[in-house]
Order: C-alpha cells, then structure tokens, then sequence
C-alpha cells in the first residue's frame, strides 16, 4: 500500500462519524485524568481536522490509544494558550509512549508541531512520521525536507501472514510493526523484503 491519502482519512472518518461524536462526547462528559497513558501522541495542524479526524479513527481501531487535544481535550482553547493550556499539553507528552506527526501541506501552518516534536525527541527519541498525501497515487515512501528526514515514517501495509500492519520504516529494508516499536523503540535492519513493494 502507498502512504496514506487525504481522502481515505476522510473516507474513514466519514464511515465511522457516529462512533467519533460517541467517543468525543464521551471525553466532553467526563474529563481525562492528566496521568493518563497514551500510545501516541498524534501531532498535527488544527486545519487538517477531518484527515486527523480519520487517521485517529484508524489508529484507535489498530488497538493504539490516541491522544488529540481538540478530541481528549475538548475544554482547551487554541485561540487562548495559557500557561495552563501549555502545561496540560507538556503532560500529555510527558504520558504518552511516541509522538506522530501529521505531514500534509498544512504543516508549516502548526506552530505547536516543532514544540511537541523536541519535547518529545529529547525525551524519548520515539518520534516518526505520518504523511498524508493530496495526490490520488501517492508514492510507497516519504521523501520529507529538511529535520523531518532524520525521523522514520508510518506506512500501512500486509505482514507475512495477510494481515494489514502499520510499520515504522527507516528505509526500504529497515522498519518494524508500530506496536513494537512503541513498546522497544527498535527498528529491525537489514530484512529480506522491500517494504516499499508492499
């Protein structure tokens, strides 16, 4: 499978609408201790709402638990960051195993982004990349600019066995599955199969 695509995010957040606003709510209803344990962080421009939207979506039925400010969140104000609002986001870092940074066109747009990204990365180096492409045959790899080079990216595709994984990929022949990698912060080198053929 190629990258993920601003359209299948919002095919999937579409899908699955009604279980998003019962998730949400269920946020809204009852606030989220500060202590809690996520898997992900998932790192983002505020414009890119319904590809995060879908890519939470997918994230959460992957078995991860997510966390994004505006969905967890829901009381904090992105108009009016206070000292408070920026100390409830450090803690979120803080309890969160990795950090996922959205890529799209939006990005430079992010002024939170860069923050989390060297929090994060200064913390526990367990920092990758999800790009989210325009194009409608978007490529098998990530080609970023700039830092986000020196970070690993996530693609969706088959193990062995069949089964759809996500996988955190260095290069075509170093990745591993996103759970481990997660849990071990290792990325397996020198595999038999080019990941970018998959």
């Amino acid at each position: 499978m190629a990258l993920y695509t601003s359209d299948y995010l919002k095919g999937v957040a579409s899908k699955n609408k009604l279980l998003f606003e019962n998730q949400k709510r269920g946020f809204s209803e009852k606030k989220v201790p500060e202590n809690t344990e996520f898997d992900i962080f998932l790192s983002h421009s505020f414009l890119d709402k319904s590809d995060i939207q879908g890519l939470y979506q997918e994230l959460s039925d992957f078995g991860f638990r997510v966390y994004v400010d505006w969905i967890v969140d829901p009381h904090l104000d992105r108009n009016n960051v206070t000292q408070s609002s920026a100390s409830l986001i450090q803690t979120r870092l803080k309890y969160s195993k990795s950090l996922l940074l959205a890529i799209s066109t939006n990005v430079a747009m992010s002024k939170w982004m860069p923050w989390e990204l060297g929090y994060v990365d200064g913390n526990t180096n367990k920092c990758a990349i999800v790009p989210v492409s325009n194009e409608r045959n978007p490529p098998n790899f990530f080609k970023g600019t700039e830092y986000l080079l020196l970070y690993p990216f996530i693609k969706k595709a088959r193990s062995e066995n069949g089964v759809d994984k996500l996988w955190v990929v260095e290069s075509e022949f170093n990745y591993s599955i996103l759970d481990n990698w997660i849990v071990y912060g290792v990325i397996h080198k020198n595999r038999k199969v080019n990941i970018y053929n998959i």
